[in-house]
Parts: structure tokens; C-alpha cells; sequence
């Protein structure tokens, strides 16, 4: 495949942070996240990036509630590319955090490095990135190198070159902005980018107010955006988001402005190799 000029969009519905003391339409239960990530892709999302949440809102990474919201994303909106997160919340263990995969997601996210996040530490020791990527291999599953520092781009290319990750294609989400990690902002996602392979991919995920302005950039810049309730809840200053297809929105809006195609999900599936998942 030749050069990719469409522009990726994922949509992150959800997270592990946000509550509805925040924001009433954050969407927490099966039957509303797949209702949301239909939205989304029919918004111009063709990834959708999944956390879950237990009977009483709150994060949660079983296996049977990944398994269960998965396979109605896929009902609903059979194209679009399923990414689950292994991230979970700062609080939880190795085996609780890589549970989401038994759901057998297209996608993944691998952290490839411990960082503070606000008040707390999020930790992804070397070992527990290698079992997690080793798990991620078995099952045929692609890793998106979750980025929080410079540094852990690093990592995750000494992982690509020593084999810990084979795949026919990488791809790198740069989170800017998370209190306590990289800032967000355009000369330090420059220098993200600089530091991955040619051939690679990005996106940025810019959390809170900062958003927008790295999707702007970035969409300016050739890279890749990842919007949704999970890093911002306002679709302008002071109001919120009324669904996380408002900010799907308004970055295809963007990058319509400028002149960059949206690329849809059969698109992403084949510059990604994705391997076909079963419904």
C-alpha cells in the first residue's frame, strides 16, 4: 500500500477517570458504549477505543464485560475497528489490566512506560510490557504504542527491533498533556514524531482543553487524532460534549477545512493488517 493521506480518527468513549458527576452523557454501560461507538463511526471514527465499567460505574477490565460490549460494537457497527485498552486505571494489577484482550479486539494499546498521572503513578515495568505484547502476539492482536514520554518511544522501538512486537505495520499514539507527563503542545509533538520509524504511523491523543488544538495541529502535520470523553468533555469552552460523536464531528469538520480526506475503516484495516475478527 502506498502513501496513507486519510486521516485516522479514533474515538476513546470512555476511560477510567471520568464520571457522570462530570458529565451526564458519558456513555457506561454495554448497551451505551456500543450505541456510541455506532455514533462515532457513523460520525467518521474508524477506531474506537474501549474501557468499560462495572454494574456500578466504576473501571472495571473483566474479561465477560469486554467480551459482552465487544461483540455488540461489532453487531452495531460491524466495520469499525475495535481497540481496547490495556491500560485500565492507575490502581490495577498486571492480570486485571490485560484481561480486556481475551475479548479478542482487533487492537490493543501497549503503554510502553511508567509515568505520573496526576496524583498517582501509572506503572508499565519492562517485564509487564513484554508479557503484555507477548499476549498480544499470541492471539493475533495489534499493538498501538501508547506514548506518554519521549522515552517510551524508545521502548517501544527497541521492542520492534528485538522482536518482542512483529507486525506489518506500527503505530504510535502520542497522550500529551496528562498532568505529571509530556506537555502538550506543537514542538514537543514534533519531536515525538522525529523519534519514530519512517514507515510507522501516529496519532495524538491532547487531554482536556489542549484537544482540539493537537488535533488541529496534528491533522495539519500529516499525523492521526484521537478525540472522545476519555481525555476532554467540552466541545467548546464551557460546554459539553452531549456525545462523543460532537467531537468526532468537529474534527472531521477540521480536517475538511483544511483538506484532509477521512479515512474509513476497511481503509485503516488494510494499511493496519489487521487480522478479521470474528463477531
Amino acid at each position: 500500500m502506498g502513501k496513507f493521506d486519510q486521516l485516522i480518527i479514533t474515538a476513546a468513549i470512555c476511560g477510567a477517570e471520568v464520571t457522570r458527576k462530570e458529565t451526564p452523557y458519558l456513555p457506561i454501560t454495554p448497551e451505551e458504549l456500543s450505541e456510541e461507538a455506532k455514533r462515532c463511526y457513523e460520525a467518521g471514527a474508524s477506531i474506537v477505543h474501549l474501557h468499560v465499567r462495572d454494574a456500578e460505574g466504576n473501571p472495571t477490565q473483566d474479561a465477560a464485560i469486554f467480551k459482552q460490549t465487544v461483540q455488540l460494537i461489532r453487531q452495531k457497527a460491524p466495520k469499525l475497528i475495535v481497540q481496547v485498552s490495556t491500560g485500565g486505571a492507575t490502581w490495577m494489577k498486571a492480570h486485571e489490566r490485560v484481561q480486556s484482550i481475551e475479548s479478542e479486539p482487533d487492537m490493543a494499546t501497549l503503554s510502553t512506560g511508567s509515568c505520573n498521572f496526576g496524583d498517582d503513578l501509572f506503572l508499565n515495568s519492562k517485564s509487564m510490557v513484554m508479557e503484555f505484547a507477548k499476549q498480544m502476539q499470541e492471539r493475533s492482536i495489534m499493538p498501538e504504542f501508547e506514548c506518554f514520554e519521549i522515552g517510551h518511544i524508545h521502548f517501544a522501538n527497541w521492542l520492534v527491533q528485538k522482536g518482542h512486537v512483529i507486525w506489518p505495520h506500527y503505530h504510535y499514539d502520542f497522550v500529551m498533556g496528562v498532568p505529571g507527563a509530556i506537555a502538550a503542545s506543537v514542538p514537543l509533538m514534533v519531536r515525538m514524531r522525529e523519534e519514530i520509524p519512517g514507515e510507522a504511523s501516529w496519532t495524538v491523543a491532547g487531554i482536556g482543553r489542549m484537544e482540539i488544538p493537537m488535533a488541529a495541529a496534528a491533522i495539519a502535520m500529516g499525523g492521526n487524532v484521537r478525540v472522545g470523553m476519555e481525555d476532554n468533555l467540552y466541545i467548546s469552552k464551557g460546554v459539553l460534549a452531549k456525545s462523543n460523536a460532537e467531537l468526532v464531528e468537529k474534527v472531521v469538520r477540521i480536517a475538511k477545512e483544511i483538506g484532509r480526506p477521512i479515512a474509513v475503516s476497511d481503509e485503516v484495516r488494510e494499511y493496519f493488517r489487521l487480522k478479521k475478527k470474528d463477531s
